[in-house]
């Protein structure tokens, strides 16, 4: 053939699609483990968006593009008064689920949170249960929601088991709008087609640089960057539905595609592995395997590789607390993925800067025995010059097996060690914390505390009332799964 020409054959879609589709369209969730997580899971991101209503930084995003707006069966955005088309709807719950950085967590060569699709799980299956029952028709029901979940989880999940997205530099929302576009698709009536084009879409898209996650350019954009990633991924599903064609060969096309252009190239280690090894490396089969074992944010709204760092802190705080000015040093002992994302020194700018800092995150709760997001805040962090100080005193070291257990499957542990030198020469013992509160090997331990949590931030938005209705629904699994989803979201309506 000539060699100033293309061989224009079009392909069958990446099989890694087709794996995506097949799940999302043949499996059937019968894991009751996995359910029953789903519905924590479901309070809990549902509670971190009522809490984040009360930061106005937050709630600036939120409302419809256009004032005034009416839209018939929209999708509402709970804890508000807004009713939303579904894909601004999506972005507006992305956004106040993800505000804090408080709700679930999945860790592995690829991190994330993978309750941030919710955005558009809800959005979309609200709407499309309000329009059914205007027509008459069988409402779409909770059970429909959590099943969306579980397999929403599993795919960002299973795809961030091996494949690390960081490492060139690419955020882990791309596994959001990946995720999200297969089960909204779904929801929406997607045959294997049509779901296919819209996952196709979802990876030629385009996809978000990690800058606003690190120094010195961490910012907001953090907080908002699922939402605006669901809430695209409803954008796309809707764009297949109306019949726009695929991109078979989006990942694996010759220098066109995602694994050229954003996976393999633009990574030197890569580069030198074999054509078949640049490609996603997906070891086990999706299932229901991620759901069941997620990580709940419980005791601190914070990055979940500072979790068992600020239960030390708070350990150890009656020891420190009226000796701080004798501090010497902190030496905190930790993984490797803490020290790419979170560790750093210099000024820290602004709130979504100090939420992403290993040190902040150790020197309040060693100061005040406790770290909640107000603690993040301009004028908190101005009126105690102490965090800074207690940072300034900290030594990073790493220890091997933490960061090799971290990625153990049987393991997973999210390890963090402090111990405390004071100017006499004395020093307490050290703290370790392995494995945080919200993690499998704690969930018994785990859930009391978890829904306590869902009532706190039930409180900062409903009476009494409602809180209760909300809450003993949402405890019922039975009642639950049955419940319509635009009866149960009329429960979240101001």
């Amino acid at each position: 053939m000539s060699a100033n020409v293309d061989l224009n054959q079009r392909p069958d879609y990446d099989p890694e699609l087709q794996a995506i589709a097949d799940y999302v369209l043949d499996y059937r969730v019968e894991s009751r483990e996995a359910l029953d997580t789903a519905r924590n899971c479901l309070m809990d991101t549902l509670g971190c968006g009522l809490l984040a209503l009360r930061f106005p930084e937050c709630t600036k995003h939120l409302g419809p593009l256009v004032e005034g707006t009416v839209v018939p069966n929209g999708a509402r955005v709970p804890g508000t008064r807004l009713t939303l088309d579904p894909v601004k709807a999506a972005w507006d719950i992305g956004c106040i689920i993800r505000w804090l950085d408080y709700n679930d967590t999945w860790l592995a060569a690829e991190w994330g949170h993978p309750s941030d699709n919710l955005g558009g799980i809800l959005a979309v299956a609200d709407s499309l249960s309000q329009t059914r029952l205007a027509r008459g028709d069988t409402p779409l029901t909770m059970r429909d929601v959590l099943e969306a979940m579980i397999m929403a989880h599993e795919i960002q999940g299973v795809l961030a088991l091996e494949n690390s997205f960081n490492r060139v530099g690419l955020d882990h929302v791309v596994l959001v709008k990946v995720a999200s576009t297969a089960v909204v698709a779904k929801l929406m009536g997607a045959d294997r087609e049509q779901l296919l084009s819209a996952l196709s879409h979802a990876f030629v898209d385009g996809q978000s640089l990690r800058t606003y996650r690190h120094a010195p350019n961490a910012g907001s954009r953090k907080s908002w960057a699922a939402g605006d990633a669901t809430s695209r991924a409803v954008r796309l599903a809707d764009i297949a539905m109306r019949g726009e064609m695929g991109i078979p060969s989006v990942l694996s096309a010759p220098q066109w595609g995602f694994y050229d252009v954003l996976f393999s190239k633009t990574n030197k280690d890569q580069a030198l592995k074999p054509e078949r090894e640049r490609r996603f490396q997906v070891s086990q089969d999706y299932g229901s395997y991620v759901m069941e074992n997620v990580l709940f944010k419980i005791s601190f709204p914070a990055e979940f590789h500072a979790q068992t760092a600020a239960e030390a802190a708070v350990t150890l705080h009656p020891q420190v607390r009226d000796r701080l000015d004798e501090i010497d040093r902190i030496v905190v002992t930790t993984h490797e993925s803490a020290i790419r994302i979170i560790s750093k020194v210099g000024e820290l700018a602004n709130p979504a800067d100090r939420d992403h800092c290993l040190q902040y995150m150790i020197a309040v709760p060693l100061a005040f025995g406790d770290l909640i997001a107000e603690h993040y805040e301009d004028d908190f962090h101005r009126a105690h010059p102490i965090i800074d100080e207690l940072r300034e005193k900290m030594t990073i070291q790493e220890e091997p097996r933490y960061t090799r257990e971290y990625l153990e499957a049987d393991k997973r542990s999210i390890a963090n060690a402090i111990q405390v030198f004071f100017k006499d020469g004395s020093h307490t013992e050290p703290v370790a914390v392995e494995y945080p509160i919200g993690h499998r090997r704690r969930r018994e331990a785990g859930i009391p505390l978890l829904e306590k949590k869902f009532q706190r931030n039930l409180a900062t938005r409903f009476p009494a009332a409602r809180c209760d209705t909300i809450f003993n629904l949402c405890k019922d699994q039975s009642a639950l799964e049955s419940t319509s989803v635009a009866a149960f979201m009329d429960l979240w309506v101001i």
